[in-house]
């Protein structure tokens, strides 16, 4: 019986002994690694001469934050309508994406805001992103093509490519051909207020931290409506946990319209197929009609019909100065 006892004890040392192995393999620092936000640097994440993490590849964000940042609901489409019953769960697509069927509907997602999950709105500033929500095909500048900004050209479902040297972070993206510069030496600020924002970058151990300021105040952050002011600040932290994984983490401020930081979170991950490229997607020219089809004297799309549906199209063009705003949006 003792003899059992002990085989016993020497097999539960053993497993034991190789969780804790696996432990501090998987969750311990690493040599040479870093800890940020209790995200570790393990040693297969690849290095620059420099003994910098080397963020050089094609990566793409795999969640719906595209959609939606906060957590939310399948939904029938983009545009809804009440349906049958006057109650939010049963509204229906409305006629610009029934067509569409389950292609045009939106994915649920326990979304990306940290903390509570909720984006901490000023009264009057929810008031306008409940609006734009409403309005979304009027008011989303991903329709119309113009540059995303940052955060959001990040968590599109599209892969982007970073291209790191010594003093400079490059990355492309391929909706609209957007890039952006994240400068690690000093440089003077753009001209004006941009799309894309300047990005001034250092390094924390492991961690790339750039400050983003110098926003138009033009872009969303998603499909749903979220929006920002040109006060818009952020602290974005890339920290690698895996060779083929990085930790996205950004801080946002905004007092003119947010009552206070806060803050999202996601991996990106890196692309492994071994012909991945980044492939354009000059969207401009294929969002011509939408644009500017209303201005022509005869448009040209004006009906569409198939085997069940018969679709008529009829354009609004504003009045005034709020032609000029639409575009300006």
């Amino acid at each position: 019986m003792m003899k059992a006892s002990t085989i016993i004890v020497a097999i539960l040392s053993a497993v034991v002994g190789a969780l804790g192995m696996l432990a501090v393999s998987c969750g311990g620092p690493a040599p040479g690694g870093g800890t940020t936000s209790g995200v570790v640097a393990g040693p297969a994440v690849p290095r620059t001469a420099d003994g910098k993490p080397d963020f050089s590849g094609i990566w793409q964000a795999l969640n719906e934050a595209h959609w939606d940042l906060e957590a939310h609901e399948a939904r029938p489409g983009m545009v809804t309508q009440e349906g049958v019953y006057p109650y939010e769960y049963a509204r229906v697509p409305a006629a610009p994406v029934v067509a569409l069927g389950a292609a045009g509907g939106v994915p649920g997602s326990v979304g990306v805001v940290d903390g509570d999950g909720k984006i901490p709105y000023k009264p009057e500033a929810l008031k306008v992103k409940q609006e734009n929500g409403a309005n979304w095909i009027d008011r989303d500048p991903e329709l119309k093509c113009y540059l995303p900004g940052i955060p959001r050209a990040m968590y599109m479902p599209f892969p982007f490519q970073i291209v790191q040297g010594g003093a400079k972070v490059h990355m492309a993206f391929p909706f609209s051909s957007t890039g952006r510069t994240i400068h690690l030496d000093e440089v003077e600020g753009p001209p004006d207020y941009t799309y894309m924002g300047h990005s001034v970058g250092k390094w924390d151990g492991d961690t790339l931290v750039t400050t983003v300021t110098e926003f138009n105040g033009k872009n969303w952050f998603d499909r749903a409506g979220n929006y920002h002011s040109e006060q818009l600040k952020l602290t974005e932290r890339f920290t690698p946990i895996h060779r083929d994984a990085i930790q996205y983490e950004v801080t946002l401020e905004d007092p003119n319209v947010f009552e206070r930081p806060w803050k999202i979170s996601m991996p990106l991950y890196r692309r492994l197929e071994p012909n991945a490229q980044l492939m354009e997607y000059r969207c401009i020219e294929f969002v011509e009609e939408f644009l500017y089809g209303g201005l022509r004297k005869k448009p040209l799309v004006k009906r569409w019909e198939n085997e069940t549906f018969i679709i008529d199209i009829t354009r609004k063009v504003p009045e005034g100065e709020k032609l000029y705003e639409w575009y300006r949006r």
